[in-house]
């Protein structure tokens, strides 16, 4: 199986080692960076790990992790099957879905991730478009209207990469009840919760037809922990899950498990930093939009750490990120998410000198470069 160029990665890849060294990194999706004593040093002592074995762990995740997984998001720890990052999650979710002509419903835009994945367990890729007004809407309506005979799954992304497009808990109970008369589950991917710009919303997990996915990467800003969740109410298919963990990848390491227990034990310590750089960021990108003379536009986000601004003109994005680039400034182009006339900004990881990387960005576009 030969999957399509992932874009996205082979962009923030390919200036991962630039000389002279990308000073703004505006391209990623997650939070502030936590060093591994930074983390350990969250409220009680972290347990040693000098005496940890370094053996297996479960296929579905060690105990108190799936307790600490569960408590974040309002959930039963049965319902818990650990994952290596939210793409193993999406990966396992699709093999024990995967039946002949069978198709997963996912938003457009979106992550470039599912469709691939889809591809790979030869899963027909239907969609449903998110509707561009004053907000990015992501409706159960949208959502209904696209589902076919062949649907088995429907995807919604709230809060939504790469838009910061949050569909209401009240809209996913409606969705969620609306496929189960059909046999369809919900997956909501809640990798941005509980980063939100206006009212607070509360985890999906405990709506019925609903499977959550989760990780450790975006909100809680640790990415190189590697470790995911499915949340799962369904006991015949989380059998099934954890039976195709078990061939996949046997288990996580233990040692990392331990450390992301301790994190999510001090998840709110971790959340409001987030929250607190994404909010300030927010506001100074804000500003830089609203100088743009009308060459740019966009959609103020909902939730999320991501913005996703176009050109009012419609060209092509990729030489502005290009040019960008080359004086510090990482952008990606909206082509790794279908949309060329885009491109997005992640207004989380950047702590300092957002301002400075925004108009380094600006006079680009001001001077015609791009």
């Amino acid at each position: 199986m030969d999957l399509q160029p992932f874009l996205l990665d082979e962009w923030t890849s390919r200036f991962s080692a630039a000389s002279p060294a990308i000073e703004f990194n505006l391209a990623g999706s997650t939070g502030p960076r936590w060093t591994l004593s930074e983390v350990a040093a969250l409220g009680d002592a972290m347990p040693d790990l000098t005496d940890l074995p370094l053996d297996y762990s479960s296929a579905d995740g060690s105990r108190a992790l799936r307790e600490a997984i569960a408590a974040y998001h309002g959930a039963d720890p049965e319902w818990v099957v650990v994952t290596t990052g939210g793409s193993e999650a999406l990966s396992l979710l699709f093999c024990v879905l995967e039946q002949p002509g069978a198709g997963i419903l996912i938003g457009d835009p979106g992550y470039p991730a599912y469709a691939a994945m889809a591809k790979a367990w030869r899963l027909e890729t239907q969609t449903y478009r998110l509707v561009r007004t004053e907000r990015y809407a992501q409706s159960s309506n949208a959502v209904l209207a696209a589902v076919t005979a062949r649907t088995v799954a429907a995807i919604v992304n709230t809060p939504h990469n790469p838009t910061g497009s949050v569909m209401m808990r009240s809209e996913v109970s409606l969705l969620a009840g609306a496929l189960a008369a059909r046999g369809i589950p919900l997956i909501v991917d809640e990798v941005f919760h509980p980063i939100y710009f206006g009212a607070p919303q509360p985890s999906n997990a405990n709506i019925d037809n609903v499977i959550v996915v989760g990780d450790m990467s975006k909100a809680l800003s640790l990415p190189g922990l590697r470790l995911g969740w499915i949340i799962d109410r369904d006991p015949e298919r989380r059998a099934r899950l954890i039976n195709a963990r078990s061939y996949f990848a046997i288990s996580h390491s233990p040692l990392l498990e331990r450390i992301a227990t301790h994190a999510l034990t001090n998840a709110a310590t971790i959340l409001r930093r987030t929250q607190a750089v994404a909010d300030a960021n927010l506001k100074t990108l804000e500003t830089m939009l609203s100088r743009s003379r009308g060459l740019l536009d966009w959609v103020k986000p909902e939730g999320g750490t991501t913005v996703f601004p176009w050109f009012v003109d419609g060209r092509d994005s990729r030489p502005f990120c290009e040019a960008a680039a080359v004086q510090g400034v990482l952008i990606a182009p909206g082509d790794c998410f279908g949309q060329p006339d885009h491109f997005r900004i992640g207004i989380a990881s950047q702590t300092r000198g957002l301002e400075r990387g925004l108009k380094i960005a600006a006079a680009i576009i001001e001077d015609g470069k791009a």
